[in-house]
């Protein structure tokens, strides 16, 4: 197995900090470039200092943002000290306080700034904080949380030059877009995109980053191009990123083994995955005793209202094998909980007043022993 799956785990390797992790994956980079270059048709951003796989994926999901990040507002802020870094040095240092000038001179004219307000200052902070993990900022003297707790803290920051490699780069002027869906048009624009070189990278993309790849009919292009090569498609990525290609009806997966697993894995050893597995097992019982329909692309639809009580009957069902904090969990917060995991695991989808249950909850279920009680020592 080569080094890609290290690219695939980490936003970047800095050489400074791993430099064993640096030079191990570039020595493996003739193995897998070409993997990269022609199935994922990405870009690998190699320098001195860094190495970065920048995996621009074939659809926006709901679980690609930064998991850090709770409002708009910080992917703004966090735009705008990018542009600040962009006029400093390597190792220049500079002020909080007047990168918050800064800041604030940029949002002004689109939103309402004001760091007197808690909720903002903790957005900045975020950022920071984000931005000091990621070592596009180093903190030479004072915390970027102290800046939360109090408006007016200093803190001297020293730029390490990493935030030119932050964002992607795109071939044609993005001024103009105002959705995400002008990104994905950019990614596969071709004379005939469903076609060609466009088709095999929204493939690959999919399987390589995504819990599920779905489609609605059978003259899906993308779908024909995986049934079509489905022996050469499994064999790249078994060779590069493991584990076994399955096709279903209206769905793929790339499933790991459990021994060889990397990035974040359904299922793991937490109870709000042992939950979701338990809520799936729920719903493939409703459907095999017919209260439950498929649909033709094998679909589920329901009201919220019905998921809900299908979350909640799982709760009351197995409440002794549950963790104190889904016990007592408040139940508007437990379904919250439980619906943003399965949507991030593509397993739902909700739309409006509706959740569509989706394939890839019909793949994985548990269950408790016949003989769980539940409490210590059971």
């Amino acid at each position: 197995m080569n080094e890609v799956r290290t690219l695939f785990e980490k936003f970047w390797i800095c050489k400074d900090t791993e430099k064993e992790t640096y030079y191990k994956v570039k020595r493996d980079i003739p193995a897998f470039q070409r993997f990269v270059r022609e199935q994922l048709g990405w870009k690998l951003v190699h320098t001195e200092n860094i190495l970065k796989l920048e995996k621009r994926p074939a659809h926006a999901e709901p679980f690609m943002g930064i998991s850090e990040f709770n409002e708009i507002r910080d992917y703004c802020i966090l735009c705008v000290v990018l542009m600040y870094l962009e006029d400093k040095e390597e190792q220049e240092q500079f002020l909080l306080s007047e990168l918050i000038d800064y800041v604030e001179t940029q949002l002004k004219e689109y939103m309402e700034v004001d760091w007197t307000s808690f909720t903002q200052r903790k957005s900045l902070v975020r950022v920071l904080q984000y931005m000091e993990k990621l070592q596009m900022l180093r903190v030479y003297e004072g915390q970027s949380e102290a800046f939360g707790a109090e408006a007016g803290q200093e803190v001297l920051y020293e730029n390490t030059g990493y935030s030119r490699y932050f964002a992607t780069s795109f071939p044609t002027d993005i001024s103009q877009y105002r959705s995400w869906k002008d990104f994905e048009r950019t990614d596969f624009e071709e004379v005939q995109e469903d076609r060609g070189a466009a088709r095999i990278n929204r493939v690959y993309r999919q399987l390589a980053v995504c819990p599920a790849m779905y489609w609605e009919g059978n003259d899906d292009a993308d779908a024909l191009y995986l049934k079509n090569q489905r022996q050469w498609v499994s064999k790249y990525l078994r060779e590069n990123l493991g584990g076994n290609l399955d096709i279903y009806k209206n769905t793929a997966c790339l499933t790991l083994e459990e021994d060889d697993c990397y990035g974040t894995v359904h299922p793991r050893d937490a109870m709000l995955p042992e939950a979701v597995l338990l809520i799936c097992q729920k719903i493939q019982e409703e459907l095999y005793a017919g209260r439950l329909e498929k649909k033709e692309n094998e679909c589920i639809d329901m009201q919220r209202e019905k998921f809900a009580e299908l979350v909640f009957a799982c709760r009351k069902e197995w409440a002794a094998g549950w963790s104190k904090e889904f016990r007592e969990m408040d139940g508007k917060k437990l379904l919250e909980t439980v619906t943003e995991y399965m949507e991030n695991w593509l397993m739902i989808r909700c739309v409006e007043d509706r959740v569509v249950i989706r394939p890839a909850a019909g793949r994985l279920a548990g269950v408790y022993p016949d003989d769980f009680k539940g409490g210590a020592g059971n």
